[in-house]
Order: structure tokens, then C-alpha cells, then sequence
């Protein structure tokens, strides 16, 4: 029961995680748009060019957990699928601790960071005197999320559990074309 309640909530937050990745992009959409048709009518977005790079870096570091809890994230696959059985497992954890020891480390920093930025109120250099740690939310935030993500997998796996973000190798032809046309490769 517990542990339904949990696995629910975790992948309602990489979702959501993913959804404001999303939200963020159109975002961007929306205010280049503007932009562009604020010049033929002489309107001007101030920090326009700040917004979009923020909702930039919130999208990208947002859709990070969806994107690896989804199976679409680039791993180290081409190494592993190399191996098999015991050896295939070791390799697996052994990968998923050295990704856990980096996205803690950016995480901690990035959390550090906008925290910082917080405390001394740091504001933005642009035409807007915006307070640094919101935009920083999106960075930072992506980055706990995907060290969560990183930790329930971690977790899995040593539980005995295969990779839920592995995705199985397709099976016929056409099924690894749809698979790459669904990716945008």
C-alpha cells in the first residue's frame, strides 16, 4: 500500500516535472513570438531575450527526470548491452552510482546556489531588476528532481528490480523505425 503510494506520487512528479518542461517551451514560443511581432508594431518586451534564456534552462533542466524515467535520456546502453546476466547488473548499478554522484553533485550546488542567491537577493543584470533565485527554481529544481529519479532507480535495481528506464530492444524492423521517428532521430 505504502509503496504504491509512494511509486504514484514519484512518477507524478517526473510527469509533472515533464509537463513544465513543456509549459516552459511554449513559454519560450509565446515570448519569441511577441518579440518578433512587437518589432513590426514597435512594441518592446523588456528582458524579453532573459526570459527566454531562464525559460530555456528551466525547461531543459525540468524535463530531465521525464526524459530519463521515460527510457529517451542518452546512456552508456552501447557498454552495456555488452554485457550479460551478473555482469550486466554490476555494470548497471555501478553506472547508476557514478550518475547518482554527479547529479547529487550539481544538484547540491544548484540548490546551493539559488539558495545564495536568495539570501544576499541577488538580482538580475538585464533591463528588469528580477530576484536571480526565481528563474534559478527551474535549474535547480530539475536537477533535485532528477536526482530523485536517480535514487528510485538506484533503489530498484538494487532491490533486484530490471531498469525501468531501460526501454526493451525492438523486436522487428519497422518497430525500430517507429521508434526513431517517435524520438525525432
Amino acid at each position: 500500500m505504502m509503496g504504491s503510494i509512494l511509486r504514484s506520487t514519484l512518477d507524478r512528479i517526473y510527469l509533472v516535472s515533464g509537463w513544465l518542461a513543456g509549459a516552459f517551451l511554449v513559454a519560450i514560443f509565446l515570448l519569441m513570438m511577441v518579440m518578433s511581432l512587437g518589432r513590426e508594431v514597435g512594441l518592446n518586451v523588456p528582458a524579453g531575450d532573459d526570459f527566454v534564456a531562464w525559460c530555456m534552462a528551466a525547461s531543459a533542466f525540468l524535463g530531465l527526470a521525464h526524459t530519463f524515467k521515460s527510457g529517451e535520456m542518452i546512456r552508456v546502453g552501447l557498454l552495456i548491452d555488452r554485457f550479460s546476466g551478473r555482469s550486466r547488473r554490476v555494470f548497471e548499478i555501478a553506472s547508476l552510482i557514478i550518475g547518482l554522484g554527479f547529479v547529487g553533485f550539481f544538484a547540491w550546488h544548484a540548490v546551493q546556489m539559488t539558495w545564495m542567491s536568495y539570501r544576499f537577493n541577488d538580482m538580475a543584470q538585464g533591463v528588469l531588476a528580477v530576484p536571480l533565485w526565481i528563474p534559478q527554481l527551474g535549474y535547480a529544481g530539475g536537477l533535485v528532481i532528477l536526482m530523485i529519479a536517480f535514487v528510485d532507480e538506484f533503489v530498484h535495481v538494487v532491490m533486484g528490480g530490471e531498469p525501468r528506464y531501460e526501454k526493451p530492444p525492438p523486436q522487428t524492423a519497422e518497430e525500430a523505425v517507429e521508434r526513431a521517428v517517435q524520438s525525432g532521430v
